[in-house]
């Protein structure tokens, strides 16, 4: 139980509000952004969770392509480049990941791979958007930050299956899935 604490404390210290402009440069700022938007939190951990009840090949490619994908979309804004409906994306990689958890969905790891990247593309939009500084050190913190919380959703889901349960994994995703369905209808 002690080794979840320190995820609760994310949970519970991340805002539910989606855009969080005004973060500062730097990058211990790179690094709290994930942490300030409970929208991203939920889908970070949700890409580990999701990995690791696909198993050992999703568990490398998805938070991979999520990692790299969230690079390029960062750097397509830090371009010029607009991503359209990028708080709808992120809204949507919440519940769709979190159902994704709940139904246990056994999809190719490609498939799985390419729908977290697009998800990924959103989030670093969202960062690159909301970046005021220096673009590198800001975006090794959130790359670092993002790591963390896809590894913090991999160790959770394996205490689960050391347990040989995975119906706490499964009972997360609908939490997620629930959470997310919240935060659209609270900006919706």
């Amino acid at each position: 139980m002690i080794r979840l604490l320190p995820v609760a404390i994310a949970l519970v210290a991340a805002t539910p509000a989606l855009a969080h402009p005004g973060h500062g440069s730097g990058f211990a700022a790179g690094f709290g952004h994930p942490f300030a938007g409970l929208d991203h939190v939920l889908a970070m951990l949700a890409v580990g969770l999701w990995a690791a009840l696909r198993g050992r090949g999703a568990m490398l490619a998805w938070p991979g392509a999520f990692i790299a994908a969230m690079a390029a979309g960062f750097a397509a804004t830090q371009g010029g480049l607009v991503v359209p409906a990028v708080e709808t994306m992120i809204l949507a990689s919440v519940v769709l990941l979190g159902s994704a958890i709940a139904l246990r969905l056994a999809a190719p790891v490609w498939l799985g791979a390419l729908a977290i990247a697009l998800f990924g593309i959103a989030h670093g939009a969202a960062h690159g958007m909301e970046l005021h500084g220096e673009p590198l050190p800001f975006a090794g913190g959130f790359v670092l930050a993002s790591l963390v919380l896809h590894g913090a959703g991999l160790g959770l889901a394996a205490l689960a299956a050391a347990a040989g349960r995975h119906w706490p994994v499964r009972l997360a995703g609908a939490g997620v899935a629930a959470a997310g369905l919240a935060l659209a209808a609270s900006v919706f």
